[in-house]
């Protein structure tokens, strides 16, 4: 008999609490990660939400019990166990992680050695066929010498009480608890030189995720080496409740808060993150939302500047002005499907040396190719002090030459109906047919890429045009009347 298990995605583990991810199910997953690994040493971390630390315990009593020697790096960021995984050159890392998700889920994230991640086809599916066939009577039965026999009671893990007792994890010999946080601030700094830098004032939002005591850590650091920085701090304490809402600065409503730091503050650029902060947003001075695709090509040049031979890895959804910025600086730009396995996997190909997504991830090869919440706004700062130009004047440039709709997305009854009508419209008509991902045309001065959503009946929608706003405007109009004429 097995235990059906459906918190397994298509590259990670996200779950509804109690239902679907509990205790138990993460001691599965822990004991079929060192299972299908073959794991010895395992890093594991996790973020702020309540759930969290129970999670991780469990997590670490079944890695612990399929053999593994795991080492807690506490209160992290994704992006921290995939630094660590590589820097304690150990044979997986788990962060536990719902990121943006409600309040009321949690999830995991994995990767093996090098920090390469776990996706479907390999080894996510195989670690969820181990974890559903182990015996029930055995995972009972060592719950139960780690809960001290303490029956797991569903609310007070809702709530935050881990039930798995951190002294037998320890009593084990099996069990350490360690930072890698001077290493990880260390090497953030490497992307940089700090000599370039002029006085600065920044906002930054961490959502009351996780993203706070990381860069508490790099403040400190730039602050014992005199570097002008002055950080305006919101929404900075760890919180798992979120009092302030679910950090995902993605979703237009919660840009507010950034916004009007920055504009009561007179800072020249406000950051806030998502709740794991492997991504990272970007305000200008006057408060306004900067489009994670102009980022893409602001990175893109600040590596090229350094490397002429630089190879760039971007996704298909928006990529004209990407592919400028790096062809006229001499770069190489190279197009590859969504999603952090595939512009990882890329990225490793081609031995690119940065990619970047339009939803905020962004890729470095200096960090074993993994997506840094950290990393781009050092960068931007580096970039704003060099060039002693505002963000707001380096990205308004480049949205007069490819302004962009952003991605609109429209929920829909059909999406496939949806889909077919507007390839049968408008795909005759197409100079040129991509089919990287989803459906993308173009015709001549503009183009738009449509996709749908692997989770949901959703479409959705980018267009962008060579320096015609109004065009890009009428296009994306004309396009959102196609899609929801259900």
């Amino acid at each position: 008999m097995t235990t059906s298990i459906t918190c397994f995605k298509a590259y990670d583990i996200r779950g509804e609490l109690n239902s679907q991810l509990n205790e138990e199910v993460a001691y599965r997953i822990g004991y079929a990660f060192a299972q299908e690994l073959n794991a010895r040493t395992v890093v594991v971390g996790s973020d702020v939400r309540l759930t969290s630390t129970p999670l991780k315990l469990a997590l670490t009593a079944g890695l612990i019990d399929a053999g593994a020697n795991v080492t807690d790096i506490g209160m992290a960021g994704t992006e921290e166990i995939y630094f660590a995984t590589k820097h304690l050159g150990v044979d997986g890392g788990i962060e536990v992680t719902a990121s943006h998700n409600p309040i009321n889920y949690n999830g995991m994230k994995l990767v093996k050695a090098g920090s390469i991640p776990i996706s479907g086809d390999t080894g996510l599916n195989a670690i969820k066929e181990k974890a559903e066939l182990l015996d029930d009577h055995r995972v009972t039965t060592r719950l139960a010498h780690y809960t001290q026999q303490q029956p797991i009671d569903a609310d007070a893990f809702f709530n935050g009480t881990a039930h798995v007792k951190k002294d037998l994890l320890i009593e084990s010999g099996s069990y350490v608890e360690d930072s890698c946080m001077e290493a990880y601030v260390e090497h953030m700094l490497s992307y940089v030189n700090l000599d370039n830098f002029k006085p600065l004032k920044i906002v930054v939002n961490a959502g009351n995720g996780a993203a706070g005591n990381a860069l508490d850590a790099i403040e400190s650091e730039l602050a014992s080496r005199n570097i002008p920085i002055t950080f305006i701090k919101v929404h900075h304490e760890a919180d798992g409740t979120f009092p302030n809402g679910i950090p995902n600065p993605l979703l237009p409503e919660n840009r507010a808060d950034t916004a009007d730091a920055v504009k009561a503050h007179s800072a020249d650029f406000g950051i806030a993150w998502d709740g794991d902060f492997d991504r990272c947003f970007l305000f200008d001075a006057d408060g306004q939302f900067i489009e994670g695709y102009y980022i893409v090509g602001l990175l893109a040049a600040a590596f090229i500047a350094k490397d002429k031979n630089s190879k760039v890895i971007y996704d298909p959804r928006v990529y004209w002005n990407t592919e400028d910025i790096v062809e006229n600086a001499g770069g190489t730009p190279i197009k590859s499907k969504t999603g952090h396995a595939f512009i990882k996997e890329r990225m490793r190909k081609e031995d690119a040396v940065y990619g970047g997504e339009m939803s905020a991830h962004h890729y470095f090869r200096d960090f074993a190719y993994c997506d840094s919440g950290m990393i781009p706004w050092l960068l931007i700062a580096e970039l704003v002090s060099v060039k002693q130009q505002s963000l707001a004047s380096m990205v308004k440039a480049r949205i007069e030459a490819f302004p962009s709709s952003g991605e609109i997305n429209s929920k829909l009854k059909d999406a496939d109906a949806a889909l077919e009508r507007v390839t049968n419209t408008y795909k005759p008509q197409a100079s040129v047919v991509d089919t990287t991902d989803g459906l993308g045309l173009e015709f001549g001065n503009w183009r738009f890429n449509l996709r749908k959503s692997n989770t949901e009946p959703v479409i959705r929608l980018n267009v962008e045009s060579r320096g015609d706003i109004a065009l890009m405007e009428e296009k994306t109009e004309e396009l959102l009347a196609a899609i929801r004429a259900e």
